[in-house]
């Protein structure tokens, strides 16, 4: 009989908690995952009381996930080494800007069997003008392969069981049907797909249109306008994938990572949330996320800045306004209102004919 998988999730703030109810009930109805699941917690005091000692006592993450029960075979642990020592599936769910200094104190420390799940969107700078996908970074570091998770899954519907969809990109074929089988339940489908790379950028690049649809809320300017910014970082997306990370199939954008994910965040999510506040209130992203997101960290700003870092060294700001703009917003450098005028000259409005030689359609 073949040894049972461990699992163990990096990470417990909101989506991490969400998906900790999923895997822990999947984990003990399925005959291939050992039933116990740990899940790295990093340690804090609520109320006179460590957080971790709160979730084993009362299976509830009283911060990040209050008012949902999680499975009473989570593990909540303060220590990122011993939660994931005898894991065979790593599971990562942390703020992209924490995951070098957590895959440098797991080197040498895990299974080297393991396999990564990264659920984690945005990138990491690279020198001399580049950027590199976050499950680069933990294959990279830890030497293992990682496949990723990226959907129209915002955690609170999620958490609340509300029907949607998620894809996961990975490309081993045996690995495959393990984590769909990890990740599934009946409101929560799972499609994998091969092309990880493509998966993983549309998780990332949503964010930055989302904080661009932010500012259209913010501005007060109508579901037309965020209809157009949508539509126009959408078309960004796809160019920056097939320049920056050639290969793709141009199918994986009508996955849940791609489109779904790119109206869902684009119509709740917390980036949009800040983006219209910083625009309505006058006060700075950073002040925002500290009084709305309760110690949550907002991704889009930062995966902003990251994408600006590269299309800066390499002078192709020009080619995607959309990103281009909603950075220089997010840092003051220009107003939420030239995000609208910087696209009126979008180069999408430059070739006036669509080419539909693709389309396969009868009408």
């Amino acid at each position: 009989m073949a040894e049972k998988l461990r699992i163990c999730i990096v990470g417990s703030g909101n989506w991490g908690s969400t998906i900790a109810k999923i895997i822990g009930i999947n984990a003990a109805n399925f005959s291939n995952f050992e039933d116990r699941v740990t899940m790295y917690v990093y340690e804090e005091i609520i109320n006179g009381k460590k957080l971790t000692e709160i979730i084993n006592e009362t299976h509830e993450n009283v911060k990040y996930l209050p008012g949902h029960k999680l499975p009473p075979n989570i593990i909540a642990i303060p220590d990122v080494v011993e939660a994931a020592k005898d894991a065979d599936i790593l599971t990562f769910v942390v703020p992209h800007q924490f995951i070098k200094r957590i895959c440098s104190a797991l080197f040498g420390k895990i299974k080297p069997t393991a396999i990564g799940l990264s659920l984690i969107k945005g990138f990491d700078k690279k020198q001399g003008g580049g950027i590199e996908l976050i499950s680069h970074i933990i294959s990279k570091q830890l030497h293992i392969p990682v496949s990723v998770l990226m959907g129209a899954n915002l955690a609170s519907e999620v958490a609340n069981e509300m029907f949607c969809e998620t894809t996961i990109g990975c490309k081993d074929k045996n690995m495959a049907p393990i984590l769909k089988d990890l990740m599934e339940t009946s409101y929560f489908k799972v499609v994998v797909v091969e092309d990880v790379d493509s998966v993983e950028c549309c998780g990332a690049l949503k964010n930055i249109v989302a904080c661009g649809a932010g500012f259209i809320d913010g501005l007060g300017l109508g579901d037309n306008t965020k209809a157009a910014v949508m539509r126009l970082g959408l078309m960004e997306i796809i160019k920056f994938v097939n320049i920056f990370f050639p290969g793709g199939k141009k199918t994986t954008f009508f996955e849940s990572c791609g489109v779904a994910d790119l109206i869902a965040t684009c119509y709740g999510g917390r980036n949009r949330k800040i983006c219209e506040a910083f625009v309505k209130t006058g006060k700075k992203i950073s002040e925002l996320e500290k009084e709305m997101l309760n110690g949550q960290k907002l991704q889009g700003p930062f995966t902003a800045e990251e994408v600006n870092y590269m299309l800066k060294a390499k002078n192709m700001e020009n080619r995607f306004p959309l990103f281009t703009t909603v950075h220089r917003i997010c840092i003051g450098e220009t107003m939420p209102m030239e995000l609208i005028e910087n696209l009126r000259n979008h180069p999408e409005y430059i070739d006036e004919t669509r080419n539909y030689q693709e389309c396969k359609c009868s009408i």
